[in-house]
């Protein structure tokens, strides 16, 4: 089934407006009748988080930012979904265009703003799928003109602790103003000391659920160090390596599409990103699980990362180019490279070339 979607679908919606193909496979996702995936190979299963996922393919978030198509989407064979970035408020995101596709480097680059429907219609919406089975984390934000962006935040956790299996506290998207500004020392501290209280608050009634930071592949290794030092001793569950970059490698192909204001996703990010997720693998000293993104468009990237130091790792811009096979076919090569490694399961592999990737000189 997905091989043919690809066949019938991808042609069609490359001559799209990146924006509307992205709306039409939301569209196709919710109307198609996708069967249940099959069984995953046990070896692919992971545990972190305090969560047993079935394998490590996730889906980043803003591909679902509404929650319209979290079990479509489980279908696929992921392991888990992300939805969001989800705002209290409703907001419309920055002005079109702001989706574009760099097609000769695989790459993506967006300035959304964090556009989507609000607290209230995501939380219908999980409320309406509640006691299905499936790990939907959430990854919330501030709007874009709040007073007081942690309380944002909070009321996220608030909303969402009966329904979301994992936060994602999202500090690092390039496209709201001052938003990466909550990574420096301080004000992170704040924030997640503001942001686990309300999830503990809330344990007894919904259950505790992990906080998650996602951060910038552009930090200084210096602020690295501050991050970590304070999810650490916030007790955060973990952190998501990576958002988009700001940066534009030299080897890009389609200068003028690169030449677009917003985050760069896809191959061009892979080398960022992984040593990135290195780099905090190594500060992190195995205290929490890490979960790689970007550049992952097949089951050799995906197998680098997690010897880079992820647990989990999650999927986006390699499915605009690649089409929904891309899961299985991941997930067939993962159960390749363990067999051999002569690996029983993904953890025996997880940041084991860490340290060789921080020796290595600073992608470009």
């Amino acid at each position: 089934m997905p091989g043919f979607l690809d066949r019938l679908a991808l042609p069609l919606l490359r001559l799209a407006d990146p924006e509307q193909a992205h709306a039409l496979a939301i569209g196709a996702l919710w109307l198609a009748p996708l069967p249940r995936p099959p069984a995953d190979d046990a070896r692919l299963a992971v545990e972190a988080f305090g969560l047993r996922f079935p394998n490590p393919l996730g889906v980043a978030a803003g591909i679902d930012k509404n929650a319209a198509v979290p079990d479509a989407l489980l279908r696929l064979g992921f392991g888990f979904v992300e939805i969001g970035t989800v705002t209290p408020r409703p907001q419309p995101g920055n002005p079109r265009p702001r989706l574009f596709r760099l097609d000769a480097d695989e790459a993506v680059i967006n300035r959304l703003g964090f556009n989507n429907d609000g607290h209230d219609a995501v939380r219908r919406r999980l409320a309406a799928r509640a006691g299905r089975s499936g790990i939907v984390g959430i990854n919330i934000g501030a709007n874009k003109d709040a007073a007081d962006r942690a309380a944002d935040y909070v009321a996220g956790v608030e909303t969402f602790a009966g329904l979301a299996s994992y936060f994602a506290v999202n500090v690092s998207s390039p496209n709201t103003p001052g938003l990466r500004d909550l990574q420096q020392r301080a004000l992170l501290d704040d924030l997640l000391a503001r942001v686990i209280d309300a999830r503990d608050r809330l344990a007894a009634r919904s259950g505790r659920k992990p906080v998650l930071l996602k951060i910038a592949p552009d930090l200084a290794l210096g602020d690295l160090d501050d991050v970590v030092a304070v999810a650490r001793a916030r007790g955060a569950d973990g952190v998501i390596v990576s958002n988009t970059t700001v940066s534009r490698p030299p080897g890009l192909h389609e200068r003028d599409g690169a030449a677009q204001a917003g985050g760069l996703s896809g191959r061009p990010l892979f080398s960022l990103s992984t040593r990135m997720l290195a780099e905090t693998f190594v500060r992190a000293e195995r205290r929490f699980p890490l979960i790689g993104v970007g550049g992952v468009d097949s089951g050799a990237a995906a197998f680098a990362k997690i010897k880079a130091g992820a647990s989990l790792v999650q999927l986006y811009s390699g499915l605009i180019f690649r089409g929904i096979g891309l899961v299985a076919d991941i997930k067939t090569e993962l159960g390749d490279l363990l067999r051999v490694e002569t690996c029983d399961r993904l953890a025996d592999i997880v940041g084991r070339d860490a340290v060789a990737w921080t020796a290595e000189a600073w992608p470009v």
